[in-house]
């Protein structure tokens, strides 16, 4: 009878599956991930004389506030960001014209004055056809905030 204690064996842990399992993933999510695409290509576009170009008139305004209230009015950034200028701004795209729909898209995190500074002008000027942009929420991810 043999009585002496065996030695025991340390216990392996074979980790490859689930390197295997991570790369799987790895890859199936940088495939599945979609990109939104923010940024727009720059053209630097040949000049041609006044006579010979047409200006469209703007069927629409774009307004788009940053995380910290800034305006840009059709992808263009305002020298200064307060009601003066906005308010020229608007008057020079819009001709004049009350009926143009503004569409106003901004970051979640600009601050409430700039929004209200927007409504405000936009009031003054007689546009009232203001709509604001926003990204469908997917699901409850947020827990209903």
């Amino acid at each position: 009878m043999n009585l002496r204690p065996r030695r025991a064996e340390p216990p392996r842990v074979d980790i490859t599956p689930l390197i295997d399992v991570v790369f799987l993933m790895l890859i199936f999510f940088m495939v599945s991930t979609t990109f939104d695409k923010q940024t727009q290509l720059k053209v630097d576009l040949p000049s041609a004389s006044p006579n010979e170009s047409v200006e469209k008139p703007a069927d629409k305004i774009e307004i788009t506030i940053d995380s910290k209230g800034q305006f840009y009015v059709n992808e263009r950034e305002l020298v200064k960001h307060d009601a003066d200028t906005l308010r020229r701004e608007l008057q020079k795209v819009s001709d004049d014209r009350t009926d143009l729909p503004i569409i106003v898209s901004g970051d979640k995190n600009a601050p409430m004055q700039a929004a209200m500074t927007l409504l405000d002008v936009a009031g003054q000027l007689g546009m009232s056809h203001l709509s604001f942009v926003a990204r469908q929420r997917q699901g409850d991810e947020d827990g209903g905030e």
